[in-house]
């Protein structure tokens, strides 16, 4: 079912097929969000405070998102995130500032030179369903990598391994819990008990699942699938892709900034044990995606 269309105008400007790009923690999102950034006329946010808390409210408790009022709630956060006035860029992620290329307050774009809008915020993942209610025109841009790959980084993130202290999943957590990838109350204790490796390959494995779902619901020309290995391999073909997709040309050369694509990392940064229970817990999305184990 389609949903109304709402007109969002933000600095005057009709916020028309925003992009919202998509990944599990540690999967490219903020590659391409920098790409984006950096491309005339588009302005895109990574981890504005009030998208982050309600990205993440969203997240933690699912049945906050089905409510009526969240399509709302998300369309009045960004109508306030897109906002382009002096001093915007000091109330962001410092991952936003240095993709903008941002020396002082900002902002990071020109006003009178909005074209299109979108976000990268992470984990922006959990709320896509939110957003397409929000916003019935938008641009989904999903990114897949190897889940191996994707532990490796995580195990090397303090901010995504908050996330597993055993407080995250109380008396009062809402399940399935897509999150962190924990289908049942009755494996809380089990989730508790598990190495770092265990619970980041959960979390991969459910934004696989949840990226799988994106793709038999959403028509081709909402969403584009991309792979990080491909940003790595062919990055002028693939950005060429995105291009094409979301009718704006965008930079390859924006992709490389403090960090460029790295396909493999797991054979030297995850031990035996992690790469057996990474590979156990994933072993079936591994398949399907054609990462061999």
């Amino acid at each position: 079912m389609r949903h109304p269309t709402h007109i969002l105008v933000v600095n005057g400007v009709k916020v028309r097929q925003p992009v919202f790009v998509l990944g599990a923690p540690h999967s490219g999102a903020d590659l391409l969000a920098r790409a984006l950034k950096r491309t005339p006329g588009f302005h895109l946010t990574m981890g504005r405070a009030a998208v982050a808390r309600t990205v993440y409210a969203f997240a933690r408790k699912p049945s906050i998102a089905r409510s009526g009022g969240a399509p709302r709630v998300i369309r009045d956060v960004f109508a306030e995130a897109w906002q382009v006035m002096p001093g915007a860029c000091g109330e962001c992620a410092a991952t936003c500032r240095e993709a903008g290329g941002i020396v002082g307050a900002g902002p990071c774009v020109a006003a009178d030179a909005l074209t299109r809008f979108g976000d990268a915020s992470p984990d922006l993942l959990y709320s896509a369903p939110v957003l397409l209610q929000a916003f019935p025109d938008a641009r989904f841009v999903q990114l897949i990598r190897d889940g191996r790959d994707v532990v490796a980084d995580m195990l090397a993130d303090p901010a995504t391994m908050a996330w597993f202290k055993p407080h995250m999943l109380s008396e009062d957590a809402e399940f399935p819990n897509p999150f962190l990838g924990v289908n049942s109350a009755k494996h809380r204790d089990r989730w508790k008990e598990m190495a770092g490796a265990g619970k980041s390959a959960l979390r991969w494995r459910a934004a696989i699942r949840l990226s799988a779902v994106l793709r038999r619901e959403l028509p081709r020309e909402q969403l584009l699938t991309l792979r990080y290995e491909d940003l790595h391999r062919s990055p002028g073909e693939t950005i060429e892709t995105l291009s094409d997709f979301l009718g704006t040309q965008i930079s390859t050369i924006a992709l490389y900034g403090t960090s460029a694509p790295r396909v493999g990392i797991w054979r030297r940064r995850l031990s035996a044990d992690d790469v057996q229970i990474v590979e156990k817990v994933g072993r079936e999305e591994l398949k399907k995606l054609g990462y061999q184990t």
